[in-house]
């Protein structure tokens, strides 16, 4: 029995000094040599202004949104992006219409209005960026049969 306990009280102490030699590493993070604690002065995106809409990479992708949205507000009364994009005013604005999928509730039904699952289209939309990679990035879309 002592023998375990000494080998417990061995084992403790290796992984304490283990631990205090790991604490003193400087982490830092993909943002360069910055500490993580502190805060970069490098400004990784710049929105898009009005730009041709960057393809999906897969299917079912939320397309991204191509343009501004600062000052954009949706809340429970009021949606800033229906003012274009709704089956009323897509045509004349030239908007790229509300997926029908959006005007479904949960059981597939038709609604008039779109579905409060969807209302807060930036759970999902989100803007284009452009933004160079913070690390190397090798993803490859996926292509369509044949393609």
């Amino acid at each position: 029995m002592r023998f375990i306990t000494a080998l417990a009280y061995a084992a403790a102490v290796l992984l304490a000094g283990i631990g205090a030699a790991g604490a003193q590493e400087k982490l830092l993070s993909e943002r360069g040599d910055v500490a993580i604690e502190d805060e970069s002065k490098v400004d990784f995106f710049r929105p898009e202004r009005d730009s041709d809409p960057i393809p999906r990479n897969f299917q079912k992708q939320p397309p991204l949104i191509p343009h501004s949205v600062k000052g954009y507000n949706i809340t429970q009364n009021f949606n800033k992006c229906m003012d274009c994009h709704s089956k009323e005013r897509a045509e004349e604005t030239g908007a790229t219409l509300v997926a029908k999928s959006h005007y479904l509730d949960r059981d597939s039904n038709k609604l008039k209005n779109i579905s409060p699952r969807r209302y807060f289209c930036m759970q999902c939309h989100v803007p284009q960026f452009d933004a160079r990679p913070i690390v190397e990035n090798t993803y490859k879309p996926a292509t369509r049969r044949g393609e």
